[in-house]
């Protein structure tokens, strides 16, 4: 199925994000868990920069994406959190920003209302982390539409696979999706959960 993919624009602030109305996506998670890797898995193009370096992306960095000739998203990746050095304030802002921009009514000043759902992604080898767990809490209280994705299981030897994501939907109550950037494992679901997730969107206007 063809893909087409654009970056759009870094946002640093609430002024700087789409006013169209499309879905939009949320890849919300903790630095270095993936979330650039698994943005340019899913397109088939590097088009989001990677970094090994934790704390990299720092602005919300938007792609606009239409899959086999379907109607397009946004695919949005925000800062990550936890990172060893340096303050969480960007994130938090940012990401508050972000979020809350779907509860305004944008018609008001002539745009269009966000709709908006989020993607936690959380890494294979580590269940229950509290970072987050605290976000999965804070984006329950924020979002409708929502899902758990488990990144980086190829890491993961096939034997544990099952019990760690047993551990992953005990934590968060929740099923959990795992996937792989680098083996391109779980992409076809995750593609079939996003498109899930805009209609869902999209039907909530």
């Amino acid at each position: 199925m063809s893909i087409e993919a654009e970056f759009v624009t870094s946002a640093a602030s609430a002024a700087d994000l789409p006013r169209d109305g499309l879905p939009e996506i949320a890849l919300v998670g903790r630095s270095n868990v993936g979330k650039s890797s698994l943005i340019n898995a899913l397109v088939r193009q590097r088009i989001a920069r990677t970094s090994a370096t934790p704390g990299k992306t720092r602005l919300v960095n938007i792609y606009r994406v239409a899959r086999g000739g379907g109607a397009p998203v946004y695919l949005v990746d925000l800062p990550g959190y936890g990172w060893a050095r340096g303050d969480t304030r960007e994130f938090d802002e940012l990401t508050r920003a972000y979020f809350t921009r779907a509860r305004d009514n944008g018609s008001a000043c002539g745009h269009a209302r966000p709709h908006i759902a989020a993607l936690l992604l959380v890494d294979a080898r580590h269940p229950g982390l509290p970072l987050d767990r605290a976000a999965w809490a804070w984006i329950e209280r924020t979002v409708e539409g929502r899902a758990v994705v488990a990144t980086k299981i190829d890491k993961l030897a096939r034997g544990r696979r099952a019990g760690a994501m047993r551990e992953f939907e005990a934590v968060f109550r929740h099923p959990v999706l795992p996937a792989s950037a680098v083996a391109g494992e779980g992409l076809k679901d995750l593609w079939i959960l996003i498109d899930r997730l805009a209609t869902h969107t999209r039907g909530s206007r």
